[in-house]
């Protein structure tokens, strides 16, 4: 009988833990953000610092990958990544096509090989 009311707990712990407070900065985030300018001098380094932040991230899952990467070979992960590239670009610059092209490259690539995680 006491099950029911800990999941209820669960749930509204998780309400109120975690999505209320994310909600409330994405609507002040909405709010304040008609305001920014995307033009400004601020606007392009914040821009710059994450595509740096992107590039680097990709660039140590390529050469210092970790869990089921390192199964992979270099060349075909750095395949992946031109792949990947090529999809964005074919694409007309959309990054969803380009994710989903290097995924498709690795999984298919993997299998290929052999290679299971």
């Amino acid at each position: 009988m006491n099950a029911p009311l800990g999941d209820l707990a669960a749930i509204v712990i998780v309400l109120l833990v975690g999505f209320l407070p994310n909600e409330l900065w994405r609507v002040l985030g909405v709010l304040f953000g008609r305001r920014i300018d995307e033009d400004s001098a601020l606007m392009r380094w914040v821009k710059t610092v994450a595509t740096a932040l992107v590039a680097a991230v990709v660039a140590r899952l390529v050469l210092v990958p970790s869990g089921a990467l390192i199964a992979l070979p270099l060349w075909l992960r750095l395949l992946a990544v031109a792949s990947g590239i090529g999809g964005f670009y074919a694409m007309r610059r959309s990054v969803l096509a380009g994710v989903l092209t290097a995924e498709v490259v690795l999984a298919v690539s993997a299998w290929w090989l052999g290679v299971t995680g």
